[in-house]
This record gives structure tokens, sequence and C-alpha cells, in this order.
């Protein structure tokens, strides 16, 4: 099990697709969504959403349907 990364979002989108994703039952985590908040740049830094490696043809799909 490793996890790997399903794309990048701007942080608000990453953290609604995180919680869609775990609501079909697909743990997934958003990384770096507090990267630089301090000096006001968070919109300009992508926050990646990773997922398990097994799961990740189902959570694409999801992605792609939202």
């Amino acid at each position: 099990m490793s996890l790997v990364e399903l794309g990048r979002y701007d942080r608000n989108l990453a953290n609604i697709l995180v919680g869609r994703l775990e609501s079909e039952g697909i743990p997934a985590l958003a990384f770096d969504a507090g990267a630089s908040i301090a000096d006001g740049s968070w919109l300009l830094i992508p926050v990646r959403v990773m997922v398990d490696e097994d799961d990740l043809d189902r959570a694409r799909d999801v992605a792609n349907s939202a």
C-alpha cells in the first residue's frame, strides 16, 4: 500500500474532493494545504490530493464526475 497523487488543485477544491472521495469510501489526504498561508500566497500553491494506489482508478472516476 502506497500513496499516489490523484491531482493538484486549489486548496478549497482539494478539500472538497477529499470529502467527496471519503463519502465514496475512498480514503484520501490533502498534502501541502497549509503551504505559504502566512504570506498570503495560498491560492498560488497547488494542493496534492493523495489516495492509495489501489483506489486510484476509482478516485479518478469520482474526480472526473465532480
